[in-house]
């Protein structure tokens, strides 16, 4: 995010280094925006450009910010990008196979604006549409059904336990055993007979753009959206932290790094110290905000505390 000021509206370049070592030694990683205001990132390893997708080779970031607190009330389209991001996480090809799709996606809706589109072309971009949609599919059920069996082994945490399942019609086909190359014929033939449809609708009406994710407060046996805002609250970093768990045990990956922000606050005693002492045994690395220093209390001498102020970072007493 480019800082803002009142002679720079739209936002100032801005870019970040970083050197991240690990058992094959060291590498210097670099991220940012060489225009005012632009929205593309440039991604820089040892000084070379690669594709931001390079980025999960080398290290895995899980989030949960105060954004994401709505994820249950909001529209799917949220929940598709909390989803993906669960999936791109583990997989992270499913980033460019999402991008794929999008793009072909969008190429069809702009064809079938014309009077007389060119069939031939219709036909070829309906088929990467439909390849890169099979592999968004299947990639998303096979990441639930993994995510699911992690919660049902996390029987003891203290946070609650969702149920989750996936929504949408190919999604639902890859989690029921379909394949995926019979996906893929099968949503060829979807997008051939529904151009009309789509055409008069301005968008398609089908496909994985359409999926969404459905969680049920376990315990409770309550659709999330229907919980408190703390019980939803909690569902979420138990999503997160099951997910951490899972990838963590992958030898031949990159450790999950944690981002929780201003998730300490919202949590009482008990979970917060809950909390601390999970990330602790999952040996992960985590950076944990807030704005007051009092929630980290229990922390103390379990890790660094920084205090942030006008720019400045100082290192609190251990």
């Amino acid at each position: 995010m480019g800082r803002r000021e009142p002679a720079e509206p739209e936002g100032a370049p801005w870019a970040v280094s970083t050197r991240i070592a690990d058992g094959d030694g060291e590498l210097r990683i670099g991220t940012g925006a060489e225009t005012r205001g632009s929205l593309r990132r440039l991604v820089r390893i040892d000084g070379e450009p690669v594709p931001p997708g390079d980025l999960a080779r080398r290290l895995r970031p899980m989030w949960l910010t105060p954004a994401q607190d709505r994820l249950f009330l909001d529209g799917p389209a949220e929940r598709r990008r909390f989803l993906d991001r669960l999936v791109f996480a583990a997989e992270p090809k499913h980033a460019a196979h999402v991008g794929a799709y999008e793009r072909a996606l969008r190429e069809r809706t702009r064809l079938l604006t014309d009077e007389m589109p060119d069939a031939d072309w219709l036909r070829a971009v309906e088929a990467r549409l439909a390849a890169a949609g099979a592999l968004v599919a299947t990639a998303r059920a096979r990441a639930v059904q993994a995510l699911g069996e992690e919660i049902d082994h996390r029987e003891n945490s203290p946070f609650p336990r969702a149920g989750l399942s996936l929504t949408g019609t190919w999604e639902r086909e890859a989690a029921a055993g379909v394949s995926g190359e019979e996906i893929e014929s099968k949503l060829t033939a979807a997008f051939e007979t529904s151009r009309h449809r789509d055409r008069a609708a301005g968008r398609a009406l089908s496909g994985p753009h359409r999926g969404d994710l459905a969680a049920v407060h376990l315990e409770k046996g309550r659709p999330a959206a229907e919980c408190s805002t703390g019980e939803q609250k909690a569902l979420i970093l138990n999503l997160v932290l099951a997910q951490a768990a899972r990838l963590s045990r992958v030898e031949t990956e990159p450790k999950p790094i944690l981002l929780l922000d201003e998730v300490a606050a919202h949590l009482d005693p008990d979970r917060r110290a809950a909390l601390f002492d999970e990330i602790e045994a999952l040996s992960l690395q985590a950076f944990l905000t807030g704005t007051d220093e009092a929630l980290f209390e229990t922390l103390k001498g379990r890790a660094m505390g920084v205090q942030v102020d006008a720019s400045r970072l100082t290192v609190l007493e251990a």
